[in-house]
């Protein structure tokens, strides 16, 4: 056994080495050179490459916990008019979206997101979790068939098994951490442990006191499943999902939370939320949230398992019992989450420390049911519409607002009428695009010309596709042009959204075979090489030392 003590402002190592009294003898720094090499000079050996180790350790630990963070979406699909994963990954590409979170592992999604680099956290549903959980097999073909045969083209970087599974489906629980295990070894059998992660979302409403965050704990009705599952993610090298809603925690505070506390508004000192035990300041309900699970993890001693927030945002439009659901309050959340995420700011606890976030969610789910406030968490409308133009003026290009790029599709001036009305008949015909507002007594049906119905179609069918590459060609027949068409009351796809811009992030997107997007990527890529380097230095003490 080896250890090391401060005392007397000198370092001091106790090693099992016997002076000639035959006693435990503390041996300074400056004193281990002066014992015999031949008197336990292995142990030292081996105390040094110890110490080695761990120092190899930290700085990995390091790397990996202090990364940038990204963010992401998730796509829920109860939409009447889903729009199909083409034109989903389209919409994806255009606003440079890299990381998205899916309720299942649908195969045509999975296909579409081939080749496109997109870092993709897939999900067992719930309905799945019985048979997988009490069965090795079941979970082996599982990862079969929606895992393996979309590897490596679809970047597939993370499972959850089941989502707030302690909390909607309580009878699940004594098989969660199975259902984990099964699929884990599914995919170490395939090699891919090491890079698909293996987790499960769950509530914030699992920890219990959360205020202040240094009291907070986990319920401990599932102390069965949230130890034996915390030690499951810290052997894996994997994370806690948090599913974290400063909306609902606000609402559900009946006035004690101020709204500004949970948008992220800036707050005088004087309002800021204090830790009494820690005196650490909370600003936001987020950081006060995951915080919040930090220190439930070290009740139960985990202090080295990282946070992912899998679910966060606000409705933008609620009932009259809900009347903070509004488009203001959505577009100042998710802003100012997005900006807080991407800057690196940490939580008071883990300042620096990544806590990548998906927002909650990239279309209105007009299908579910409940309050109207559920129908109305999404960016974008099925039609690819931004609900809202996010303020993100400095936060990169992802999702941002800047408008001076903006494009619309229209016919080329001198193309062939034929040509061009082939080109309409398509567009409203196979490509699925709503030609309504040009028949007679519409907004579009005047001037009743080739070219200005085909001009109206090429620019729906652009936008509808995501403006990606190649979607405004038509045979030679369209051009992109900055000069808003729109013309009274016919106002083009393009130009909707908030003062006439339309979707945030508008520059063009990129071409089909670009698998980067800026430093997100870039910084990924540059992590995994260091995480293999300090990997192979590991090993390499391991075996001489």
């Amino acid at each position: 056994m080896y250890f090391l003590q401060f005392s007397q402002e000198r370092w001091f190592v106790m090693l099992p080495y016997k002076n000639q009294d035959q006693r435990l003898k503390f041996l300074t720094i400056d004193e281990i050179p002066k014992i015999p090499f031949n008197q336990n000079h292995k142990q030292m050996i081996r105390f040094f490459g110890f110490v080695f180790r761990m120092l190899l350790w930290d700085l990995l630990v390091t790397v990996v916990f202090f990364s940038d963070a990204f963010v992401g979406v998730n796509i829920g699909t109860a939409v009447t008019d889903m729009p199909n994963p083409t034109q989903v990954v389209a919409l994806l590409k255009a606003q440079q979206i890299r990381h998205v979170r899916l309720y299942d592992a649908d195969p045509a999604m999975l296909t579409a997101l081939a080749g496109t680099g997109i870092h993709v956290t897939v999900s067992v549903p719930n309905q799945q979790l019985l048979a997988i959980g009490q069965s090795n097999a079941t979970a082996a073909n599982w990862v079969a068939r929606n895992i393996l045969t979309h590897v490596p083209a679809t970047n597939i970087t993370a499972i959850s098994v089941g989502s707030e599974v302690l909390t909607t489906i309580p009878n699940a629980a004594p098989v969660l951490v199975s259902a984990l295990q099964y699929i884990h070894a599914a995919l170490t059998a395939a090699r891919l442990d090491s890079r698909i992660k293996v987790s499960t979302a769950h509530s914030s409403s699992i920890i219990l006191d959360s205020f202040p965050p240094s009291q907070a704990f986990f319920n401990r009705t599932w102390d069965p499943v949230m130890i034996p599952l915390l030690r499951f993610l810290q052997s894996t090298g994997s994370y806690l999902m948090l599913n974290v809603y400063p909306y609902y925690d606000y609402m559900q505070s009946h006035d004690a939370i101020p709204l500004d506390y949970a948008l992220f508004r800036p707050l005088p000192p004087n309002k800021e939320a204090v830790d009494s035990n820690t005196m650490l300041h909370y600003t936001n309900v987020f950081d006060a949230v995951v915080d919040a699970a930090y220190f439930a993890m070290s009740y139960l001693n985990f202090t080295n398992v990282p946070i992912v927030v899998t679910e966060s945002g606000w409705p933008s439009k609620g009932d009259s019992t809900e009347p903070d659901a509004t488009l203001d309050n959505a577009n100042t959340y998710n802003s100012n989450l997005i900006k807080h995420v991407l800057n690196n700011t940490g939580t008071p606890k883990h300042p620096g420390v990544a806590v990548s976030t998906f927002i909650y969610e990239l279309y209105n789910e007009d299908a579910r049911t409940g309050a109207v406030s559920e129908k109305n968490w999404g960016l974008f409308d099925a039609n690819g519409r931004p609900v809202y133009v996010l303020h993100l003026t400095g936060s990169g290009s992802m999702l941002a607002n800047d408008t001076t790029n903006q494009t619309f599709c229209v016919a080329k001036d001198g193309a062939d009428r034929k040509m061009l009305q082939a080109a309409l008949d398509w567009a409203c015909g196979p490509g699925k695009v709503d030609c309504s507002a040009m028949v007679q007594g519409a907004p579009c049906y005047e001037p009743d010309t080739v070219v200005a119905h085909a001009s109206y179609a090429f620019d729906a069918y652009y936008y509808k596709m995501g403006m990606a590459e190649g979607t405004c060609d038509f045979k030679g027949v369209a051009t992109i042009t900055t000069t808003d068409p729109s013309r009274g009351s016919c106002v083009f796809p393009g130009s909707n959204g908030s003062n006439g811009t339309f979707i945030n992030g508008t520059s063009l997107a990129p071409s089909s075979n670009s698998t980067s997007s800026g430093s997100l990527l870039s910084f990924h890529t540059s992590n995994s090489i260091s995480c293999v380097t300090i990997s192979v230095v590991l090993l390499l003490s391991e075996v001489f030392l």
